[in-house]
């Protein structure tokens, strides 16, 4: 393996995550906050990111060394990412610091805070930054800014981007990740302008639209989107919850008039299937709960939107629902948004590329001798991404089982463990019972 080349990719990506903090740094001084938490951290990850950038390797980089490198970037910027939470003094221990930053940049969500309203506004906004930045994954950013970070760029893009099968935007991938970075600033400026036009204050609407469009669900109440009590702002979370849940190939084609193309997508219309039956299901089963038709619509809509995105957010604690719903809610979980997109969880494409291969399997053991090929937008699926979906369900299963056995030595219920694991392997964040949205 070419360890000096991942150990300057590193670097690099270290310089990139030295540059992002100083913008919660400016946010601190303009509050006239506390900055040393940002200086502690961005001098050491500036030096650290400039002595391995400078390192001299070979051009030589395959499939190995970008899975590998992936994995240590990601590592690396929740790391480094917890300095300013721990400098803060806001968390006890650096665990919880680590989970903090770990569950920002995965978009999960997830949150070891008791009191989020507490905190300065410099470190509540680096928790949304951190995770916008992650949201359409820390290495295409890097790849978008930092265009020359040797090797491969095909390989690190194919490591990084989620899904099944992987959609080429233009054939240059430096060029592709600036696109992909074009669309989500202009999602997330756009839903910045709607939520500021609806009555949420500024502060406020810049970190809702960082956690909304890349799927991450931090909000900075305790009571997430529902303690500002403005149903305008909870419909623009949601049309953007659903586009930051859509492959971006779908927004590509659509700007350059190709919509018919990109309305034909399977995956897309298995996903927006999923969302308005599930959402319709919901809003019967929560009805009775309810004085006004509206309200409960426009709740049940929001919290399945909110699951199935993989966003997190929530307006009503769902803990309280019927059996019915929470179920289908803990489904959806599993499911998650499109290939492609910032949403977690399994995808869409992968389930259907299940269901269709499952089909099959079951057509031939009447017509052994029948040849039925799996196919995807039309276009047949080769065996060997057929396996690798299966490669990926069977470790989701494992890691979701070991997990939840780990996690209930604390004694807690089976349901507060196991949708505790779930949420943050799927990228959720909250689950049910003790780990509620509340």
């Amino acid at each position: 393996m070419n360890y000096k080349l991942m150990l300057r990719m590193l670097g690099r990506t270290l310089q990139v995550e030295a540059l992002c903090l100083l913008v919660p740094l400016v946010v601190s001084l303009i509050y006239r906050e506390d900055p040393l938490p940002f200086l502690y951290t961005i001098v050491p990850v500036a030096v650290l990111g400039t002595l391995l950038s400078q390192l001299r390797a070979k051009a030589e980089f395959f499939s190995q060394e970008g899975f590998t490198v992936v994995g240590l970037i990601w590592l690396t910027f929740c790391l480094f990412g917890a300095l300013p939470f721990w400098f803060s003094g806001a968390f006890p221990t650096f665990a919880d610091c680590f989970f903090e930053s770990a569950s920002g940049f995965t978009t999960t969500g997830s949150t070891a805070l008791e009191n989020i309203e507490a905190l300065p506004r410099g470190i509540l906004f680096w928790r949304a930054f951190s995770a916008w930045i992650g949201g359409m994954g820390v290495l295409i950013f890097t790849m978008a800014f930092l265009p020359k970070v040797g090797g491969r760029s095909q390989t690190l893009f194919r490591a990084e981007v989620p899904g099944p099968v992987s959609t080429k935007l233009v054939p240059q991938t430096t060029h592709a990740s600036q696109i992909l970075y074009l669309m989500y600033f202009v999602l997330t400026g756009a839903e910045l302008i709607a939520l500021r036009i609806a009555g949420m204050p500024w502060f406020d609407a810049i970190t809702t639209a960082f956690s909304c469009v890349c799927t991450a669900g931090f909000s900075v109440m305790n009571q997430s989107l529902g303690a500002y009590n403005l149903p305008a702002c909870e419909i623009i979370a949601i049309v953007f919850m659903v586009l930051g849940s859509l492959n971006f190939s779908v927004f590509f084609l659509v700007i350059t008039g190709r919509a018919r193309q990109a309305l034909r997508s399977d995956e897309l219309k298995f996903f927006l299937g999923i969302l308005a039956v599930t959402s319709l299901l919901v809003f019967w089963n929560i009805l009775p709960l309810y004085d006004t038709t509206g309200h409960a619509f426009r709740d049940a809509v929001f919290q399945v939107t909110s699951v199935v995105s993989t966003s997190g957010f929530s307006t009503v604690d769902y803990n309280l629902w019927p059996t019915f719903s929470q179920t289908l809610l803990l489904l959806l979980m599993f499911i998650g948004g499109c290939s492609g997109s910032t949403a977690g969880s399994i995808k869409c494409g992968r389930i259907l590329l299940l269901l269709r291969s499952s089909t099959r399997s079951i057509l031939r053991l009447s017509h052994p001798r029948a040849v039925k090929v799996v196919k995807l937008d039309g276009k047949p699926v080769d065996e060997e991404t057929l396996r690798a979906v299966f490669s990926f369900f069977t470790c989701f299963f494992l890691l979701l089982g070991l997990g939840s056995v780990v996690v209930s030595l604390d004694g807690h219920s089976l349901l507060s463990s196991f949708t505790a694991v779930l949420g943050c392997l799927s990228n959720v964040g909250p689950g049910l019972d003790l780990v509620g949205p509340f």
